[in-house]
């Protein structure tokens, strides 16, 4: 960002670009308006690149996929009133699916918010439901503090949206701080030492557990060190359509599938065996307790970065809050487990001859239109570590997908947004958009052509 002369005031928009800067804000998504004009003149003279967007819906779906790619804020802005309004989906999608944004939104002047001019709007109330944080910027002292608490709640815990609102005046007149740098230092220890042996005492002494992989099993230091206690422990794996990343290939045959949307699944098979259930990262929106736990008196150990939310379904015996990838590295030592059991290595073969049956017999779905099956199924074949893949309001193509495949990294369930699918890739490409492309494909389709399937194995005429 360009220095100040002499002569030049530091504006209260210049505080939060210097901000956004100290961050690492490398992208910013919105849409322009007059009450939030002075942000975007002066993120021109910045290092951020702004990318205008055709909605704000949009802008912030793809901040939120930058978040879950790299752990730090996507940040959107837009203007107020139906500007700030049209964030809200977005909003409340990162913030039950854990994804870190900031969304800035502008404001009518603070002496004017209770008067009913042109867009004057509550957005604080109207934002506040469905994110982690929502504050207005009152006062030209205030501006650093209110948007490093926004960060701090965005990226912290169990992250999710925070939101900040921006008057007009604010950001035009002179500011009176400077910004504030977070400490980068945050970041949660293991699990109490009783609470890790009386964990370890229980899983030694189950017959059947089952390890079930949530949201922040996703992330990249809680994959890596579930993949050291997988090979450690050789326990058979689930998990939710949000925990996609978390296996990798060397990891598969222990992993049964994915639950969550139709309790029908291959793993739901799994899931129902178990005596005890090891829940990593696990939220309930996920996938609700009352449909793959009701009425089961079982043993549920809770492994999180916050304390589970009890309900009729979901009483964990022990509770593990703290960093996911310190406690498994305390947890691992502790367990004594016997080879998996042969009942369960013989489930999960099946389960393996089965999935590739399936994709054996794709290939001669040839009707049209096409069977989601057969997309998956053809995918497969051209898709590199490096492309991304959209997949645009086809919902049971979502399911057959997250059915077939092991590797999809980003998804999402929890809010069932229309656009949501496709404007997250994008967010997420953006960290690796320094990879070349070669190849793009585009498959259309109407949401009307596929059906949902009714069992996890298709029926072929």
């Amino acid at each position: 960002m360009k220095a100040k002369t002499a002569k030049q005031t530091t504006t209260g928009a210049d505080v939060v670009v210097r901000v956004l800067e100290a961050r690492g804000t490398k992208y910013i998504f919105g849409v322009p308006g007059a009450k939030i004009d002075k942000v975007f003149d002066t993120l021109v003279d910045s290092t951020i690149q702004t990318v205008v967007c055709r909605h704000e819906q949009n802008a912030a779906f793809i901040a939120a996929g930058i978040g879950r790619m790299t752990g730090k804020a996507g940040v959107a802005i837009a203007t107020s009133g139906p500007g700030v309004s049209n964030l809200v989906t977005g909003l409340a999608t990162a913030h039950s699916e854990g994804d870190p944004m900031v969304a800035l939104g502008g404001a009518v002047a603070v002496a004017d918010r209770l008067k009913s001019l042109h867009q004057t709007m509550d957005s604080v109330s109207v934002c506040k439901p469905v994110t982690k944080y929502a504050a207005e910027v009152d006062s030209p002292v205030s501006t650093a503090e209110v948007l490093a608490a926004a960060f701090r709640a965005a990226e912290s815990g169990r992250p999710g949206s925070a939101f900040v609102s921006l008057p007009t005046e604010v950001m035009i007149g002179e500011a009176q701080c400077k910004p504030i740098g977070l400490n980068s230092f945050t970041e949660q220890g293991r699990a109490a030492e009783e609470s890790l042996r009386e964990a370890g005492r229980l899983i030694n002494s189950a017959k059947a557990p089952v390890v079930f992989l949530g949201l922040m099993a996703s992330k990249p230091r809680a994959a890596d060190a579930i993949r050291g206690f997988l090979n450690a422990s050789s326990m058979p794996v689930v998990g939710t359509f949000q925990a996609a990343g978390a296996i990798s290939q060397d990891l598969v045959p222990y992993f049964a599938g994915r639950v969550g949307q139709i309790a029908n699944q291959p793993a739901d098979e799994v899931l129902n065996t178990a005596d005890l259930v090891l829940t990593i990262g696990y939220d309930a929106v996920e996938y609700w307790p009352s449909l793959w736990n009701k009425g089961r008196d079982r043993t549920i150990v809770h492994v999180d970065v916050v304390p589970a939310e009890i309900e009729n379904d979901y009483d964990p015996a022990v509770e593990l809050v703290g960093s996911i990838e310190e406690t498994l590295g305390a947890l691992t030592p502790l367990l004594r487990r016997p080879p998996i059991d042969a009942s369960f290595k013989a489930l999960l073969s099946r389960i393996a001859q089965e999935r590739d049956q399936m994709r054996a017999e794709a290939a001669g779905l040839s009707a049209v239109p096409i069977h989601p099956l057969r997309l998956i199924a053809e995918l497969q074949d051209i898709l590199t570590p490096d492309m991304t893949v959209c997949l645009i309001w086809v919902p049971s193509v979502c399911i057959w997908r997250a059915i077939c495949t092991v590797s999809a990294r980003v998804s999402s369930s929890s809010q069932m947004a229309s656009k949501r699918s496709a404007l997250r890739c994008l967010g997420g490409s953006q960290p690796r958009s320094c990879v070349p492309r070669k190849r793009s494909c585009r498959f259309q389709a109407t949401a009307g052509s596929f059906s949902q399937p009714t069992s996890w194995r298709p029926q072929f005429d």
